[in-house]
């Protein structure tokens, strides 16, 4: 019996282990403007104005994390998207920067429109549409190790819920609370950042 117990969480660790690291990645369709420029030279406190005159959401291809990681800080993904924000949604957008835990020195940028958050920080790009399924949520890899991620996200109460393959448990949340953006991270806790207008030297590219 025990033999079996044994050989049945071998098993078990072999394929998640496979989902994480072996599985293969879906068609890549980021569109090759995300990276023909770079994305640190612009002024991120000029937000796009959401009125409805360009692009929707759904016209615009969803975007991926390159190979293990973007080397240069990447152009935005929906910056010709102008659909007004979903309801229920909260603006989480602009580029921020963590003051709090001390030590910690975090950068992300946070684009929405529409029903949509594309989040990109530390060689990540994450694109989500925001309705519970895993099929659109977040695809893709976290570097440095190159491992797998699903993610499915939903919005309760103003604040982002992020659920690990397709899971009912919420892993990371990101709101806001006054002028500051909140992200909660198991590996790290409760993240506070505040907007910031230009990407900071250090944060520019990732080798």
């Amino acid at each position: 019996m025990l033999l079996k117990i044994l050989a049945a969480i071998t098993g078990l660790i072999a394929v998640a282990l496979g989902m994480l690291f072996l599985y293969p990645r879906p068609l890549d369709t980021t569109q090759a403007q995300v990276f023909a420029a770079d994305g640190a030279e612009l002024n991120y406190c000029d937000l796009p104005v959401l009125d409805g005159s360009g692009l929707l959401a759904a016209d615009i291809p969803k975007a991926f994390t390159p190979q293990c990681g973007w080397t240069r800080w990447p152009m935005p993904v929906l910056a010709q998207c102008s659909e007004p924000l979903a309801p229920g949604v909260a603006d989480l957008r602009g580029l921020w920067r963590s003051t709090s835990p001390a030590g910690f020195d975090h950068v992300e940028r946070v684009e929405q429109c529409g029903n949509r958050t594309v989040v990109t920080s530390a060689g990540i790009i994450h694109d989500f549409i925001s309705d519970k399924t895993l099929a659109n949520g977040s695809r893709d890899i976290e570097p440095p190790s190159c491992m797998n991620t699903w993610v499915s996200i939903e919005w309760e109460n103003g604040v982002q819920k992020y659920h690990p393959f397709g899971l009912p448990y919420t892993i990371v949340t990101r709101q806001r609370q006054g002028e500051e953006l909140v992200w909660n991270y198991p590996a790290v806790g409760e993240v506070r950042m505040q907007r910031i207008c230009s990407v900071p030297a250090g944060h520019r590219s990732r080798g």
